[in-house]
């Protein structure tokens, strides 16, 4: 036993410097990097019978490779489940590298940083990729320490790669979007605002669609609408948009199809493909799958406790130039903080001071009954606030209002979103427009407020010693995940169980995912069945399963 541990130990040791042989473009340290990555036995075998050069780092295997006493599987397993590490930059770079360096007459320390971002955007390096130590670096360009030092720092700054105590440099990039698989893959799965059990409630939905079709024009209802709504919609929509925005009037306004056919036309009216979008580290997966269709760009901007971090806002307005910035400033999804009034400002500030489109998703909005001012409030004549009922009323009504900075804005985004849409449908805006003009939106709202509040209490009880992120009138909660699971697992095994729980790489815009699961206390589930279900939860991070039980 002891020989295979220190097999184990050995080849942890002896990642690195194989690792760094592939930096140096050796044929046989790329050979080295792709042994590592060898999974099967059979493929492990035939690497520890290679030449010496080529598998210095299966060779330290051999003495656990070699067992037959049972002690193999053990020792290969755990090997399997050493951290993955994404070898170093290839050859092929560091010679690029030294072609524009020696062509260039900007000083080396800005030109690395750009060439970073560069070969980030054109795909030659991913999110994770390892870089070369300062000292290799140097080598490799024929540059002296400080030189390569300070462009690291530099490159920190500008929010490209991060840097790990006695782990090294590694690229932040810009993690792959999931590929949508008919329209369902994991990031699409749906945060649903909880269904209020009050038969009264239910009643006087019924009564009120009722009329809404008892009174109408049903042929004008079935014709194609001028898009943005009839009049009394956009009236209904100033009504229901002044309760978190002032100075408002119809002529901004639009009614469209969803939040999110907003957001795709406003992406792509402001950014074309290879451009650059500012949004927080964590955001709506929508976005993503937004942005990987048109092919733009998004910079992930660190997250903490107040909101987004100006400071790399700045940073980035000044060397990427983005063409708009997204915030989610209510009740984020997936973690449920709310940006603080002094981050909005701060947010408005650099975006005014570069002339910077702001995209303000206030999807959650109207759930708390305090909140700091739009953002929208501190820049007006920039900022484009959408908020819609998919979370304070129903998913399945698909409309949302969009109040642009000024008129003539509004008409060129009701063009994109005519091209995109052609409208939004007639029926399901005379029904919104009722329910918003006979109160019958706000008591739902209200209902629904007050379930979200009951199902915060149920988890706080089950979840709180977890040290979850939540807001009481919210429906979705961020808890973090430390046992033996991986949040994918851990995700996966409870969706099986009929939870609704994403895992936080569904989210993440920076391909640094933290350990941490959204889990959604709405959608068609009671309360008790919600409190069964936080119940499975805690007893599943109390007493996990194996990580591979949920593989049949």
């Amino acid at each position: 036993m002891r020989c295979a541990v220190r097999g184990v130990h050995d080849a942890i040791n002896e990642r690195s410097s194989a690792l760094r042989v592939a930096w140096r473009g050796a044929a046989a340290g790329a050979r080295a990097v792709r042994g590592a990555r060898l999974r099967t036995e059979g493929e492990r075998s035939d690497a520890i019978n290679a030449p010496d050069q080529r598998c210095r780092l299966h060779q330290r295997r051999t003495p656990a490779v070699a067992s037959r006493d049972g002690r193999l599987a053990r020792s290969m397993q755990s090997i399997g489940e050493l951290p993955a590490i994404t070898p170093p930059m290839s050859s092929k770079l560091a010679t690029r590298w030294r072609r524009r360096l020696e062509t260039s007459d900007r000083p080396a320390y800005l030109l690395i940083p750009e060439l970073i971002a560069e070969d980030v955007r054109d795909e030659r390096l991913g999110a994770r990729d390892r870089l070369p130590t300062l000292r290799e670096l140097a080598g490799d360009l024929g540059l002296n320490y400080t030189t390569v030092a300070r462009a690291y720092a530099e490159a920190r700054k500008r929010g490209l790669i991060d840097s790990r105590a006695g782990m090294g440099s590694f690229v932040r990039g810009r993690g792959r979007t999931l590929p949508l698989r008919n329209g369902t893959g994991a990031e699409m799965t749906m945060n649903l605002p909880p269904e209020p059990d009050d038969p009264m409630l239910v009643a006087r939905l019924r009564e009120s669609a009722a009329r809404v079709i008892g009174d109408a024009d049903l042929y004008g209802l079935l014709r194609y609408q001028d898009f943005g709504g009839s009049p009394d919609d956009r009236e209904a929509a100033v009504h229901w948009l002044r309760r978190r925005l002032s100075g408002i009037d119809a002529s901004r306004v639009l009614v469209c199809p969803g939040i999110h056919s907003v957001l795709t036309a406003l992406i792509s009216q402001l950014a074309r493909p290879g451009e650059t979008v500012c949004v927080d580290a964590l955001a709506y997966p929508g976005l993503k799958a937004i942005a990987a269709q048109l092919g733009v760009q998004l910079h992930a901007m660190a997250l903490d406790e107040h909101g987004p971090d100006v400071d790399a806002f700045e940073q980035a307005c000044k060397t990427l130039k983005p063409k708009a910035v997204y915030c989610n400033p209510t009740l984020l999804n997936p973690t449920s903080a709310t940006m603080s009034l002094a981050r909005r400002e701060a947010l408005a500030d650099v975006a005014l001071r570069y002339s910077v489109p702001i995209i303000e998703d206030d999807a959650y909005a109207m759930l708390p009954r305090r909140m700091p001012p739009p953002v929208a409030t501190f820049a007006p004549e920039l900022t484009y606030y959408i908020t819609g009922f998919s979370k304070c009323l129903g998913a399945g009504l698909r409309c949302a209002y969009v109040c642009s900075p000024n008129e003539r804005l509004s008409q060129r985004l009701a063009g994109a979103l005519r091209a995109t849409t052609v409208m939004a449908s007639p029926v399901t805006n005379a029904l919104v427009t009722r329910w918003v003009q006979d109160g019958t939106a706000a008591t739902v709202l209200d209902a629904m407020r007050a379930e979200s509040i009951a199902r915060h209490e149920l988890a706080q009880k089950h979840l709180g010693r977890y040290g979850i992120a939540a807001q009481p009138e919210g429906f979705h909660l961020w808890l973090p995940v430390a046992s033996t699971w991986s949040t994918v697992e851990f995700a996966s095994y409870l969706r099986l169980q009929g939870v609704g729980v994403v895992a936080s790489a569904a989210f993440s815009t920076d391909g640094n995912p933290p350990d941490a699961v959204r889990v959604c206390l709405g959608g068609p589930i009671t309360r008790d069945e919600c409190d069964r279900a936080l119940r499975l939860i805690a007893d599943t991070i109390e007493h996990p399963l194996h990580p591979h039980a949920t593989v049949m």
